[in-house]
């Protein structure tokens, strides 16, 4: 029986590896001899940069740089032999910085994004993906617009240096506009610790600066699907150097070649953290669903978290798993080894029926 396991992180819990190492033992338990396929997956968010280093074997570069609050941290990004540079915009903007206490989207600087983006070009790096998510920064992107000057002179300079030679696509599923009614204030604010008030003016900002660099460049890219990701931090890659945006799940199958990694499955294992509705809306175990209906290969959904449970099954998922329905009283089920455990009794459950 071939199996593949493609899970996307559990975000604050586990990596992809870690949940799919789990699903492996939960699947030996049961059947110890089944050609079991791991593949880490990501739509651009939150272990992305993991991902990508396993599936393309690349290097792991380092380099200090502002954390959300401008203060220093280590950011890692990953290089290939072949010249491409993958960076994880939360390795410095990422809200996992910043303590609940410390959020103030109106502060909060994406800076960072700027200094490893620099640092992958000053080193030759010409293809560069970025991946958009997990920030908590709402600023437009104008922190990492600072860094870039700050490195490459003033934008208006930027055709005549090594930025204009840079191709740069950015992941994400995230598809609001920069701002207004589902723009990146309105929807994503509030878990960034934005008050009613603080949206409002970062709205307002966002409309200002849209009207300034439209006047400036003649084009404006704020209403394209994805500016208000990360923030607005799409719109600065979008506005400042013609990147193209992607989405993540779609983008990073296609370059794993995932379709022909699951011909032949008899079973394929996808989830992540928390499965509801917005599962179906562009996320990984969506993409895996779609590709995997068009093979007639049976797809299990586990998650730490399930709603819209008939939702979920009426798209087509085989069967859906609450890893946590599980586990024991009394443990906190945001522990790694805790989910970990849930997993592999989770799956050996399923394997069984």
């Amino acid at each position: 029986m071939k199996v593949v396991l493609a899970i996307d992180s559990f975000k604050g819990c586990l990596s992809s590896s870690q949940a799919e190492e789990a699903a492996e033992i939960g699947i030996r338990n049961v059947m110890p001899d089944a050609d079991i396929v791991k593949i880490p997956v990501t739509d651009g968010g939150d272990g992305m940069l993991d991902a990508f280093i396993h599936v393309l074997n690349a290097k792991v570069r380092t380099v200090n740089v502002f954390d959300p609050l401008r203060r220093v941290v280590q950011a890692r990004y990953a290089v290939t032999c072949d010249g491409l540079a993958i960076i994880e915009s939360a390795q410095a903007c990422g809200i996992m910085h910043l303590r609940k206490d410390e959020l103030n989207p109106l502060q909060a600087t994406s800076y960072g994004v700027g200094e490893i983006l620099a640092d992958a070009i000053t080193h030759g790096y010409k293809k560069i993906i970025v991946g958009l998510g997990g920030s908590g920064t709402s600023d437009c992107g104008m922190g990492m617009l600072d860094a870039l000057i700050s490195r490459f002179g003033h934008y208006d300079n930027w055709p005549n240096t090594i930025l204009s030679q840079i191709d740069i696509v950015v992941l994400s599923d995230v598809t609001n506009p920069l701002y207004g009614f589902n723009g990146a204030a309105a929807i994503f604010g509030p878990q960034k610790g934005a008050t009613p008030e603080m949206i409002d003016i970062l709205d307002r900002k966002a409309v200002s600066l849209a009207e300034k660099f439209k006047k400036i460049f003649g084009y404006d890219r704020s209403q394209d699907h994805g500016a208000g990701a990360a923030g607005g931090l799409g719109y600065a890659f979008l506005q400042f150097l013609n990147a193209k945006i992607r989405s993540g799940a779609d983008f990073y199958l296609e370059s794993i070649n995932f379709n022909s990694l699951i011909d032949g499955a008899d079973l394929i294992f996808t989830g992540e953290g928390s499965a509801d509705k917005q599962t179906l809306m562009g996320k990984i175990p969506s993409i895996v669903l779609r590709r995997a209906n068009a093979r007639g290969i049976k797809v299990v959904l586990m998650a730490g978290k399930v709603s819209d449970r008939e939702s979920l099954l009426d798209a087509g998922f085989s069967s859906i798993i609450n890893i946590n329905e599980v586990s024991k009283p009394g443990l906190n089920i945001m522990e790694s080894d805790v989910a970990i455990d849930n997993i592999v009794r989770s799956v050996s459950k399923c394997m069984q029926v």
